[in-house]
């Protein structure tokens, strides 16, 4: 396979242009940590963004951050994170679940994915904190999308359309991206035992509560018994976890801490677990931890469920018991990620006839070759849905060179 490690925006141009006139399809990597997402690619031709890794502009102060496509995500983090900064919405590590070198991902690749943490039903996800971008389209030419200013947009805000595109529609060299202060403090609250829908009820509760709640999530004991990390420490055998974070000033947190406990009372004695140790558990949460795939279940295939909130717990409770799969609960039950045995269709068609009578939707995140190829790695879209996207990608890129048929089989996407 042919690689072209490009060193510039330029020579990304140079490199689409020749891919156009070669009609020769090509592949877009920053370090490779997420190749396996996807339908798999028939193409000879790798465009690496690894050398494009630079921090173009930081300004603490204006909480902005300008990077080339290709810097690595943990490099980034560390550097906002020494000015007491972060990403609100809490960018996934996909390490522990791919098999794959621990903060290897890219910049870029954090925005093509979009996968967001638990604080997304707080902060919203990627595209909410992207304010613009640089790329190369499917022509062979640059472009500017968005600004450097939270309230530079007019119009149609045109880069949010490559958050969650994973490399289809255009080739990202720069990005900027809003931070935010990291909270001074936080706290998680442990309801040990309960079951999946109590469970749900009490992360419902919580969320509606007026306490601030920015994470909520529930680990079956199933999930946990051969978790390592953080999540081990506290768990028990086959006893579930059912997380609830606040976080702020401290004399603020405890208080709604103390609260939150009070309201809950009914579900259990909540422990309370603070700052560095409440981060891990969620880091673990975050990242899918009880999935990893260095785990007993690593040849099972994981599936990211997005579904309502109210109905998550009884869904993934059916769907666990019923298939012999485990689930792990995120969103206040809004995202259920399910590890499910080995099948030829990796379950995919009794999972999304499941999952569309309650108007949800299924991706797997994680499947060997066989399976990707056999599927619809993304959940299918409606046809008037599907309609729309193809135009938007034929607009971006008409010859269909860029990651050709990563979203979708036999399609232009």
């Amino acid at each position: 396979m042919d690689t072209l490690k490009v060193r510039d925006a330029q020579e990304v141009e140079d490199a689409v242009r020749a891919a156009i006139a070669n009609e020769q399809p090509i592949e877009i990597v920053g370090h490779g940590s997420k190749r396996t997402v996807g339908q798999p690619m028939a193409t000879n031709a790798v465009l690496e963004l690894s050398a494009l890794n630079a921090v173009t502009a930081y300004e603490p102060n204006e909480l902005i951050i300008t990077v080339q496509a290709g810097a690595p995500l943990a490099d980034v983090l560390s550097l906002i994170d020494s000015k007491n900064q972060h990403f609100a919405f809490e960018p996934m590590d996909t390490a522990a679940l791919l098999g794959t070198a621990p903060g290897a991902g890219t910049v870029a690749g954090m925005i093509a994915a979009g996968l967001a943490g638990p604080r997304r039903i707080k902060a919203g996800g990627a595209r909410d904190h992207l304010l613009g971008a640089n790329a190369v389209s499917g022509f062979g030419e640059s472009f500017k999308a968005g600004g450097k200013v939270v309230k530079n947009v007019t119009g149609y805000d045109l880069c949010k359309l490559l958050a969650g595109s994973w490399g289809t529609l255009a080739v990202m060299t720069e990005v900027t991206l809003k931070v935010t202060p990291r909270p001074e403090s936080e706290r998680t609250l442990v309801l040990r035992g309960l079951g999946d829908v109590a469970a749900n009820k009490a992360m419902t509760a919580a969320l509606g509560s007026p306490y601030d709640v920015t994470g909520a999530a529930h680990l079956p004991g199933s999930a946990l018994r051969t978790t390592a990390g953080a999540l081990a420490e506290i768990a028990q055998p086959d006893q579930s976890l059912t997380l609830l974070r606040l976080e702020g000033i401290t004399s603020s947190v405890s208080h709604r801490a103390q609260s939150l406990r009070a309201a809950l009372k009914s579900y259990g004695d909540a422990e309370l677990i603070e700052d560095d140790a409440s981060a891990a558990l969620w880091r673990g949460v975050r990242d899918v931890e009880p999935f990893a795939d260095s785990g007993p279940r690593a040849l099972w295939p994981v599936w990211r469920i997005v579904c309502p909130p109210a109905v998550g717990g009884t869904f993934g409770e059916q769907l666990s018991r019923e298939s012999g799969g485990e689930v792990v609960y995120d969103w206040g039950g809004g995202l259920i990620w399910a590890a499910l045995p080995p099948a030829v269709d990796g379950h995919a068609k009794a999972l999304r006839q499941r999952v569309e009578k309650i108007a949800g939707h299924a991706s797997l995140i994680r499947g060997s070759d066989a399976v990707r190829a056999a599927i619809d790695v993304f959940h299918p879209q409606p046809a008037g849905l599907a309609a729309l996207g193809s135009r938007v990608k034929r607009s971006f890129d008409p010859s269909n060179i860029l990651n050709r048929g990563r979203m979708s089989r036999g399609s232009a996407t």
